[in-house]
């Protein structure tokens, strides 16, 4: 008692009230750590997702398909390129090329195969590139077509964007619900630790309060020893997640990955504040915690 009493005329820390190695801890620091390292990777993959769909509908945004039907005598190549001609002067767009019939015979054949390609008729298609800055309207090629007597009918591609966009939107709530879960599973996990820590050392806790130190003060001292332990926890964390992203970028060497999950080195920049995050959620979670449990004990 004596001595305990002489400590306090001493600077009082975290590590005074809580001693600097505790073997639960090493536990906790285990939690923390992985909990901060799915946040990260989560938050990694969703960047990833966001630009590969950002790519695919302005890839998809850029290009419209024209479906030329000819008429009279008039065959089909010729209608092709006769409507290619037409579309490539409409103000907005930067290329525009029939596409012959053996090159439309080998898009089909991966889907149909060669047994069908003989009996069905290849339609007569227009490949149009639209300029990325002021791109074409589609009633604009359309009117330009009519002007010229062709009889035509444009594709934009506004149903694949729409499954585009409705998967992004997905992926976004997900990831938005991954956050909220784990940053709820790290508030949770550090409230218990933190009256367990509360229970261990009531007896110090208790001579602390008749000593006359005061609820604040010892709320701290666990705020600042669960923020400390948190933030080095969630650097282990966000660094196991920065080093799967290098390795899945280093040793990726499908063409279909990198599509699905384009990784870009500035996106490592996203993890620099998740350990100032996790610290934050710990330290506010133990202050209000002992806070809570100090007051009821009155």
């Amino acid at each position: 008692m004596r001595r305990f009493l002489s400590r306090l005329q001493m600077p009082l820390g975290a590590n005074t009230l809580l001693p600097s190695q505790d073997q639960r801890e090493v536990a906790q620091h285990y939690v923390i750590g992985v909990l901060c390292f799915l946040a990260c990777f989560a938050a990694l993959v969703v960047m990833a997702s966001d630009r590969a769909t950002n790519g695919w509908s302005r890839d998809i945004r850029a290009e419209v398909t024209v479906q030329v039907r000819p008429s009279g005598m008039e065959s089909g190549s010729a209608a092709a390129a006769h409507a290619a001609e037409v579309i490539a002067a409409v103000k907005g767009v930067a290329e525009a090329d029939a596409i012959e019939p053996e090159r439309a015979k080998a898009l089909i054949k991966p889907w149909l195969g060669d047994a069908v390609l003989d009996d069905l008729p290849i339609p007569n298609l227009v490949e149009v590139r639209l300029k990325p800055d002021h791109p074409a309207k589609p009633s604009d090629i359309t009117d330009a077509l009519a002007g010229h007597g062709i009889d035509a009918s444009l594709d934009d591609h506004s149903t694949w964007l729409k499954d585009i966009d409705q998967g992004a939107m997905t992926i976004r709530l997900i990831s938005f619900s991954v956050f909220l879960i784990i940053g709820s599973a790290t508030a949770a996990f550090v409230g218990f630790a933190t009256r367990a820590g509360l229970a261990a050392r009531a007896d110090v806790v208790e001579i602390l309060s008749l000593c006359g130190a005061t609820d604040l003060f010892i709320a701290q001292r666990f705020q600042y020893r669960f923020a400390r332990m948190a933030a080095e926890a969630g650097l282990i964390g966000a660094g196991l997640a920065a080093l799967g992203m290098v390795i899945i970028k280093a040793t990726s060497r499908s063409q279909s990955f990198a599509l699905a999950l384009p990784f870009s080195w500035s996106d490592l920049l996203i993890l620099i504040p998740c350990p100032l995050l996790v610290a934050l959620v710990a330290g506010l979670t133990a202050r209000w915690v002992t806070l809570r449990l100090l007051g009821g004990r009155a």
